[in-house]
């Protein structure tokens, strides 16, 4: 992998990690065009970088870290289910991540999805009698967490997946968005030191030199990544937040579709992937 794709699998990761499009999936799909081979590094890459753009959550909403220790515990209630999935299916979830197939399917299933998503839910109106939630309780957080479970299989997104599950427990668009993103940083968080556990695991068993598990190389474009995501995921939480709550989520189902519906039609066409 060179710093080139680094860096522009960094961008993808900032655009979409708290996009319901999937950010591991558009990796995934990034990857493939730009032709970098699936190495133990590149795959610990793709889920470290994710730590730089969820350290955007705390730049925006720095003050709601501040606030009480319910907060600290519903966010504990909401990470463990995909704890114990994670444990169980490492896996499985592992050999989902080499397949576009996968995410393309998911891209289209999930569009779907999202297309009626404001129709089944739509935002109550408190002039109108109506109460939405802007605060979950722990019933809804544990919910919420079961959602997020989801998405494991890549292509599914799961931003997509937490916001649906805060739509279902009544929370309005922007509580539900917010609450993803707040969920995302122990979640992301774990999934980074458990990648790196294995990665020095395997390094270990194979009789690397642990004092050299990473190059120069790798450190700077773990580095970089990390940088570049944190920037790129600060500009799209901000103009996130203000889209869905004004517009809903029917332009994301509609892209999903044309996405997974293109990447579909390649892969039954036997069209190369690889345009780089």
């Amino acid at each position: 992998m060179t710093y080139w794709h680094a860096l522009l699998l960094a961008i993808v990761e900032g655009l979409t990690e708290f996009l319901p499009v999937s950010s591991t999936g558009h990796m995934i799909i990034a990857s493939a065009l730009l032709g970098i081979p699936v190495t133990p590094f590149f795959k610990l890459y793709l889920v470290v970088i994710q730590l730089g753009a969820i350290l955007s959550v705390f730049a925006v909403y720095w003050r709601r870290f501040f606030q009480s220790i319910d907060f600290y515990l519903k966010l504990l209630v909401a990470f463990l289910p995909i704890v114990l999935v994670g444990l169980l299916f490492k896996k499985h979830i592992d050999a989902l991540l080499e397949s576009v197939t996968t995410v393309a399917v998911m891209l289209v299933v999930g569009g779907v999805v999202l297309l009626f998503i404001d129709r089944w839910f739509p935002q109550e109106d408190p002039n109108q009698g109506g109460h939405p939630v802007t605060n979950p309780g722990f019933k809804e957080a544990l919910m919420i967490g079961l959602f997020q479970c989801l998405a494991v299989v890549p292509g599914t997104s799961r931003s997509a997946a937490t916001i649906i599950g805060g739509l279902t427990q009544k929370l309005t668009r922007q509580s539900a968005a917010e609450f993803a993103f707040f969920l995302a940083m122990p979640t992301m968080a774990a999934a980074a030191v458990k990648d790196v556990y294995d990665y020095y695991k395997d390094a270990k068993a194979q009789g690397v030199d642990l004092n050299h598990l990473f190059s120069a190389e790798q450190l700077k474009q773990l580095a970089l990544g990390n940088a570049v995501a944190f920037v790129v995921a600060l500009l799209a939480i901000r103009l996130f937040v203000g889209f869905v709550a004004k517009y809903g989520f029917r332009a994301f189902g509609i892209y999903r579709i044309i996405a997974g519906g293109i990447l579909l039609i390649m892969l039954a066409l036997e069209l190369p992937l690889n345009l780089v």
